[in-house]
């Protein structure tokens, strides 16, 4: 689950994404200050928007909302005091975590490209990286699937050159981090960090 807000540039609308892609045809189900969107075919919901969102909850900046258990209980009373139904059982783990690269290996159909293994504390991810510099042992910034990317990119599970890969171990200036050196590169994190606590920027 992402959400976002900008009272400047959309109005006082929380946006909030529920699955990577938007369906290919949509229907929508308005009640009061909630709009749901389904997917026309299988009426799984890909997200909602909370107009008049000042009111139920408080977002405190434009941009990126965090997704925590004081949101969801706002968007809970929100949609009861709006007469809508919804099954708020959503995963809120955090989508930006340390991970710890346990192994790399040659990508077998790309010279470029590695093959890792990173704990991210509750799971172990395989991911593709092309970075130069990543190396067993690191401590690094991966962005889980689900993940939306400061320049708006969702990360998804994906196959790169016939290898699965699931998340993106990230460089300072994919985080979008000042100061973010120009070479190419992954961000190393610098002493003991512990895998799958989440990462603030």
């Amino acid at each position: 689950m992402n959400a976002f807000y900008n009272k400047t540039g959309v109005g006082d609308v929380l946006l909030v994404q529920l699955t990577p892609e938007a369906p290919a045809e949509i229907r929508t189900e308005t009640n009061g200050d909630v709009t749901v969107i389904r997917d026309a075919e299988s009426g799984e919901a890909s997200g909602f928007n909370l107009f008049r969102a000042s009111e139920y909850v408080e977002p405190d900046q434009d941009g990126q909302i965090e997704v925590n258990e004081a949101l969801i209980d706002a968007l809970k009373k929100a949609f009861g005091q709006n007469g809508t139904q919804f099954d708020f059982e959503i995963d809120i783990s955090p989508k930006f975590v340390v991970g710890h690269v346990l192994s790399k290996e040659k990508h077998p159909n790309a010279d470029k490209l590695s093959i890792c293994r990173v704990d991210t504390g509750g799971e172990t991810l395989q991911i593709v990286c092309g970075a130069p510099n990543v190396a067993e042992g690191q401590f690094v910034v991966v962005a889980k699937p689900g993940a939306v990317m400061p320049s708006g990119m969702v990360i998804k599970d994906a196959e790169l050159r016939g290898v699965p890969s699931s998340g993106m171990i990230c460089s300072a200036r994919e985080l979008d981090l000042p100061d973010a050196p120009k070479e190419k590169g992954i961000l190393v994190l610098e002493g003991d960090q512990t895998p799958g606590e989440p990462f603030r920027f």
